[in-house]
């Protein structure tokens, strides 16, 4: 990150302010408290799962739950199986089965398509937030959607490799070529940093990224959107879509694709925004 860089940001139905993105009614930093404590307005604060895309597992988020524990939310940031739509959601539903009390869910990326799916049939979900990730209607897939509007780097970088399926044909994982990790996934931050990204990156299987939605949770849930205005695997246009046509509140940043990592104040104020929403 480069902490001495202070881009431009636009925010659509909220203020960023303090550097920090922060929309109009968020709740400011508290000390730090554990699952099941009571907010600054006398209730219990919902824990907050964050759920990673492909390319990435859910250190990058490391910043933001640091954020956010620090105002006194219970976090949780599971790992992503990242091998089929239907799989992945079910297992991100099976971890919300295990949380007593309000959830925000919260999704980068790939991660998007996974929530959607998963928060249907949770009452205890009070809020989506879309962190630069896919908002899908029933039938869309994470690559269409990407390639649905110009601007996605994503596809001329992938590099295709098989992987073993039991009984079956193998599947195909795909990775961001090494050399093309930094301009595709994550410019704004410093060379060192990218060059670990990389050499640790979680594949995405094609099936996953490829893989129809099913019907989207954001028809009755509602949804925030922070849209990293340089993303070069999500087209800034694509995410605009995808907010509107959820009813998305919606604030923008001048960022690359892994908003939560450059930006990890911009992207917990969002999280911060909708709890205070939706308390």
């Amino acid at each position: 990150m480069n902490p001495g860089h202070h881009p431009r940001r636009r925010v659509l139905g909220g203020v960023l302010a303090a550097g920090a993105a922060t929309l109009v009614g968020a709740p400011t930093l508290a000390s730090a408290a554990s699952p099941g404590t009571a907010g600054s307005g006398g209730g219990t604060k919902p824990t907050v799962v964050l759920v990673h895309g492909a390319f990435a597992d859910a250190s990058g988020f490391n910043a933001t739950i640091g954020l956010l524990q620090q105002s006194g939310f219970p976090v949780i940031a599971p790992a992503n199986p990242l091998r089929d739509t239907a799989g992945d959601a079910a297992y991100i539903s099976s971890v919300l089965d295990t949380i007593t009390g309000p959830v925000i869910l919260a999704a980068h990326s790939y991660g998007g398509i996974v929530i959607t799916n998963a928060a249907r049939g949770h009452a205890g979900v009070k809020a989506l937030v879309y962190l630069g990730a896919f908002a899908p209607d029933e039938g869309e897939s994470a690559l269409q959607l990407a390639q649905q509007f110009p601007g996605s780097e994503l596809g001329a970088a992938l590099i295709p490799r098989p992987y073993p399926l039991p009984g079956s044909a193998p599947g195909t994982d795909g990775y961001i070529a090494p050399e093309k990790f930094r301009a595709v996934f994550a410019a704004d931050l410093p060379t060192a940093e990218t060059r670990l990204m990389a050499a640790t990156q979680r594949p995405g299987s094609v099936e996953g990224l490829s893989g129809p939605s099913g019907a989207p949770a954001w028809r009755t849930i509602p949804s925030w959107y922070l849209i990293p205005t340089q993303d070069k695997v999500i087209p800034p246009a694509a995410q605009r879509f995808m907010a509107k046509r959820a009813g998305s509140k919606v604030a923008e940043i001048r960022s690359s694709h892994v908003v939560m990592i450059s930006h990890p104040k911009a992207a917990a104020g969002v999280i911060k925004a909708a709890y205070a929403a939706t308390r």
